[in-house]
């Protein structure tokens, strides 16, 4: 399988690109090598500029749920298209959105579309700040919420201290109203409520964590977390991002059972293009512009292609026996995989959220962010190595989630799992 191409266009967009990426994960630095440069994708396959075919479990990083390119989605913008491709003005078809969202999510009562899962975070904590009239926030280490400077810091010297910046750029001062607690650790979270020396406006979590990796919450931690907040007066942002619509159409809250008082939204809500959203109550969503006094805008939000796209993509969903076939394909595939590693011999765990998954390196079951970093990375790079050549395209690291799509067929299954076997082989 030759990459030619892909290695010199990467050599001129180093030149003109920042890492000849716009996302630091498309490098392929956590797997070593160089990134292939995509050329078109359709149904479960996606086609490099070499001419190369992969079976795709990227999705876009979770919005394809369909597939690429679907034919209704594809159908249904370019009918928009004619229509023009940006108004600066309200739509019909925000309103439709809405109310589809409002349905799926019960919890948000009010909806405000955004152009990214980022912009979604970042201004559903600014309303919560606003709402509580209180600085702190409570996130988790190996939860990534966006790249907002208020969720960019790591922890300090312990679970109740205050957060110092995980990259330059982000300001000390603000750092420090960010506090990191242990997933699935309620006590750590409790530690940080009673002794933080400024009030907690909101606690923002994954709805099931993917960021490093599928990591599932044990039974009674988002309950947990609903209670903690409603205990000290704090708002509870459950960030379903890309939780919302692969675990079921609801989301993990739908799952588990919680209602938060906030909700953000991105990737399949979208249908693949660029779409964010943010919800909750009406009476905390209603101190948004233009009804309240808390600023937030965005040229292109509500952007008349991605609520089509969206639009279309959530009635697909909604078709008989969608989730049964997402279900039964992803845990074929994980059960698979997890299978091959044992007879192999190669110490690997699997963790399962609907129609996502991650194969850990792991000797020892991952739940949180401490357990993940002890996977063998090195080991998840030679067989990222082997896949990708046997035309397997995976997500280039360790710490990402598989992605299971209504395209991926019994063979295309089969034939994963045959290339995985060959990969194991001396791993």
């Amino acid at each position: 399988m030759g990459t030619r191409k892909s290695a010199q266009v990467l050599r001129k967009a180093v030149k003109l690109i920042p890492g000849g990426v716009n996302s630091p994960v498309r490098a392929f630095k956590a797997v070593g090598g160089g990134p292939v440069f995509i050329k078109k994708a359709k149904g479960s396959r996606i086609y490099d500029i070499d001419g190369n075919e992969y079976i795709d479990y990227i999705g876009s990083w979770g919005p394809m749920i369909l597939g690429h390119a679907h034919p209704k989605v594809s159908q249904a913008i370019k009918r928009a298209v004619d229509r023009g491709t940006s108004y600066g003005a309200p739509t019909e078809l925000e309103v439709t959105l809405a109310e589809m969202t409002r349905k799926a999510f019960p919890s948000m009562e009010m909806v405000r579309f955004v152009s990214s899962g980022t912009e979604a975070t970042m201004s559903a904590i600014r309303l919560a700040r606003a709402h509580t009239g209180r600085d702190g926030i409570i996130k988790f280490e190996g939860c990534y919420h966006g790249h907002a400077d208020s969720l960019l810091v790591k922890a300090g010297s312990g679970a109740a201290t205050l957060g110092v910046p995980d990259s330059p750029g982000v300001v000390a001062d603000l750092a420090r109203h960010t506090y990191n607690a242990a997933y699935n650790d309620l006590d750590s979270v409790k530690a940080v409520f009673k002794k933080a020396p400024r009030g907690i406006a909101c606690v923002i979590v994954e709805g099931v964590p993917g960021n490093m990796g599928v990591v599932l919450p044990r039974e009674g931690f988002l309950s947990g977390l609903k209670a903690l907040c409603k205990r000290y007066g704090a708002l509870l942002i459950m960030d379903e991002v890309m939780s919302g619509f692969r675990l079921c159409y609801g989301g993990a809250q739908k799952v588990y059972r919680i209602d938060p008082d906030l909700t953000c939204l991105g990737k399949v809500i979208g249908g693949g293009l660029p779409v964010g959203a943010f919800g909750g109550k009406r009476g905390i969503m209603q101190k948004l512009a233009p009804s309240g006094p808390v600023y937030q805008a965005g040229t292109l939000s509500g952007n008349p292609l991605a609520m089509t796209a969206g639009m279309e993509t959530l009635k697909l969903l909604q078709g008989k026996g969608v989730y049964d076939r997402l279900y039964k394909s992803t845990s074929y595939l994980a059960e698979g995989l997890g299978e091959i590693a044992t007879r192999r011999g190669v110490p690997a765990r699997t963790a399962v959220a609907g129609s996502m998954f991650t194969l850990f390196f792991s000797e020892k079951p991952v739940s949180n962010w401490t357990d993940a970093k002890g996977s063998d990375t090195r080991r998840f790079g030679k067989y990222f190595t082997r896949m990708l050549k046997g035309g397997i395209y995976l997500p280039p690291s360790q710490f990402e989630a598989v992605f299971v799509g209504l395209s991926h067929t019994r063979a295309d299954l089969d034939r994963t799992l045959d290339v995985a076997d060959r990969a194991f082989k001396g791993l």
